[in-house]
């Protein structure tokens, strides 16, 4: 598209010198006809020949076909004079220069875009590998491994949670049924410590009645044995 623009100008400012010449050649052409000629030697003035239209021939319509910077310049060098052509030649090859230069430096935009597009693409790339790390590593700082497997610190805490109640349910359930069998086992001692006291007591009632009832059969046989010597 860019081509195609400057092709048109480049016509666009030859048809404009065309039309100058004829203008600048009609103008001499007044000149030299209200100036009288010096004398003693009259100045002949060059005159452009006149512009004649000429019917394109196949040659032309082979050329006009060929919308190309070189083809447009080989056209319009077969539509201008002889002394045109250094000028036209002169633009043709500043045109081609500053086209040459500008695809030059789109090359060089490319080549620059291209690598930095890599170095983009490398950016993202490592981003990736960093973000995917960083999410592995949080991972692993919001997890707890636990017989073996990681479990998220949520759940770990539940379950340490629930664990911790059982546990309290467990040791209160065994607190209370101690108490009680230790209520159970003091009521036991005191039961037994009164049954011991009530059998000593009995005992030593006992050995007192058995020591009376000793000394009371020592005195029948005393009675006995004083009966039996008097008779």
């Amino acid at each position: 598209m860019k081509n195609f623009f400057i092709v048109r100008l480049f016509t666009f400012i030859t048809l404009i010198l065309l039309g100058a010449a004829q203008v600048f050649s009609a103008n001499n052409k007044n000149l030299s006809n209200q100036i009288p000629p010096a004398k003693p030697a009259p100045v002949q003035i060059r005159q452009a020949p006149p512009f004649k239209y000429h019917k394109p021939t196949k040659e032309d319509t082979i050329l006009m076909r060929d919308k190309s910077l070189n083809g447009q310049y080989k056209y319009l060098l077969t539509k201008i004079y002889h002394y045109q052509e250094p000028f036209v030649s002169s633009l043709y090859k500043n045109l081609k220069d500053t086209i040459n230069a500008d695809r030059l430096k789109l090359q060089q935009a490319e080549t620059k875009l291209a690598a930095q597009t890599k170095t983009t693409s490398n950016l993202q790339s490592s981003v990736s590998e960093k973000e995917q790390s960083l999410a592995q590593s949080n991972a692993r700082v919001n997890s707890v491994n636990f017989l073996g497997m990681y479990i998220n610190k949520s759940a770990y805490n539940l379950i340490m949670w629930g664990l911790v109640i059982i546990l309290g349910a467990t040791a209160a359930v065994v607190i209370f049924r101690s108490g009680a069998h230790s209520r159970e086992a003091r009521y036991r001692i005191n039961l037994y410590n009164e049954l011991d006291e009530e059998f000593k007591n009995y005992k030593a009632k006992a050995n007192e009645k058995e020591k009376k009832l000793a000394r009371e059969l020592q005195t029948e046989r005393n009675k006995v044995d004083e009966l039996m010597g008097r008779s």
